[in-house]
C-alpha cells in the first residue's frame, strides 16, 4: 500500500484512484461498507482502491487540548486498511491551508486537480470544506461539474443501533468490548511498541509487556482477557493473555498504560510491536491489603481469562 501525504505533489502513478473519504477511526463496519462501495467503483473503472483521510484528525486539529478520543493511531489505521486491500492511502496533512478551502475549492483543488480521483464514496452525513459547509449532495453536484463520480453510502445500522465511532467509544468506556467488536467487525486493538517498565511484574512472577495508550481513547480501566499478536521481533506470533489497563492504584501509578501478561511465553519483547485485542472485561482496578492477596487475584484473573479465551 502506498501512502501519499501531499495532494499538491502526486506522482502520476498515484492519481486516478476510486476512494472512500472519511476519518476511518476504528475502521468499523460502517467504514468497511463505504470502502466496499469504493472497491466496486474501482473495479468498474479499472482504478486502484484508495482512501482519502486526514492527519491529524480534524477534531484533534481544532481542539488540541481536548481529551484523547482516537480509537486507533495512524499506524494502526494504515495497517487495518492495508489488510482490507487498500492500494493508495491519501493521508493528507490537515492544516490551516486545507481547513480554509471552501467546499468548491476542496472538490477542485484536492479531488480533481490534486489527486485526479475517478470516483469518491462518502457517508450520507459527510461534511467538508471550511466550516463544514459542504455536504454529500453538494459533492454530487461538484462531481457532475468536474468529472468525477460520487456515491453516497447510507448509514449502517447494527443490532445495537447506528454503527459509529462514538457508539464504539461508549461501549469501550463502559467495559463492553464484545459490543464494540460487534460494531467494529473485529476486536478493538491497542497497537504499539513495548516500552521499559518498573519490572515489578517480573518480580511477582507475572512479567508484562508495557505499552503506552497516550493519544488514544481509554477503555474502561481494569483487567481484560486479551488476544495478542506480536508483530515484530523474534517472537512473532499469536498468544493469549491477561492485561491490566489503567493507572495501577496498588502501586500509586499516575499515567495510564497497558500491561499485558502473555500465557505460556518466555522471551524478551522490549521494542517489539504488539497488537493487543480486548476480548472480555474481567474486573475494575483494585488495591489489595498485601502482595500475597494481589498475586492470588492475578492467579484467579489469569485462570478466568484462559477459560474465556479457550472457549
Amino acid at each position: 500500500m502506498r501512502i501519499i501525504r501531499d495532494y499538491t505533489y502526486v506522482d502520476q502513478a498515484d492519481r486516478g484512484a476510486s476512494v472512500a473519504i472519511g476519518n476511518f477511526d476504528g475502521v468499523h463496519l460502517g467504514h468497511q461498507s463505504v470502502i466496499d462501495l469504493a472497491r466496486q467503483a474501482a473495479a468498474a473503472n479499472a482504478a486502484p482502491l484508495g482512501i482519502l483521510t486526514f492527519e491529524p484528525h480534524p477534531r484533534q486539529y481544532f481542539a488540541p487540548g481536548a481529551p484523547p478520543f482516537r480509537l486507533m493511531s495512524r499506524e494502526a489505521r494504515a495497517h487495518r486498511l492495508e489488510k482490507l486491500g487498500v492500494e493508495k492511502l491519501y493521508e493528507i496533512n490537515f492544516n490551516a491551508s486545507l481547513s480554509g478551502l471552501s467546499p468548491a475549492e476542496f472538490a477542485a483543488n484536492v479531488i480533481r486537480d490534486g489527486l485526479g480521483l475517478t470516483h469518491v464514496v462518502v457517508g450520507a452525513d459527510f461534511c467538508f470544506g471550511k466550516g463544514r459547509a459542504g455536504n454529500a449532495g453538494m459533492l454530487t453536484d461538484f462531481g457532475a461539474q468536474m468529472g468525477f463520480g460520487v456515491t453516497i453510502a447510507t448509514l449502517l445500522e447494527g443490532e445495537l443501533g447506528e454503527v459509529s465511532s462514538t457508539a464504539i467509544r461508549t461501549a469501550l468506556s463502559e467495559g463492553r468490548p464484545r459490543d464494540a467488536a460487534a460494531m467494529l467487525g473485529h476486536w478493538h486493538r491497542i497497537d504499539g511498541l513495548v516500552v521499559g517498565g518498573e519490572q515489578r511484574g517480573r518480580e511477582l512472577g507475572y512479567p508484562t509487556a508495557n505499552m503506552s495508550i497516550q493519544g488514544l481513547h481509554p477503555p474502561k480501566f481494569g483487567v481484560y482477557a486479551v488476544e495478542v499478536e506480536v508483530l515484530t521481533g523474534p517472537h512473532q506470533g499469536h498468544y493469549h493473555g491477561a492485561a491490566s489497563l489503567g493507572v495501577r492504584p496498588m502501586f500509586n501509578g499516575q499515567v495510564p498504560n497497558l500491561e499485558t501478561f502473555l500465557f505460556d511465553f518466555s522471551g524478551d519483547l522490549y521494542d517489539a510491536e504488539l497488537s493487543v485485542a480486548l476480548v472480555e472485561y474481567l474486573r475494575p482496578e483494585e488495591t489489595f491489603p498485601d502482595l500475597k492477596a494481589f498475586i492470588a487475584r492475578m492467579d484467579a484473573d489469569c485462570a478466568r481469562a484462559r477459560a474465556i479465551l479457550g472457549s
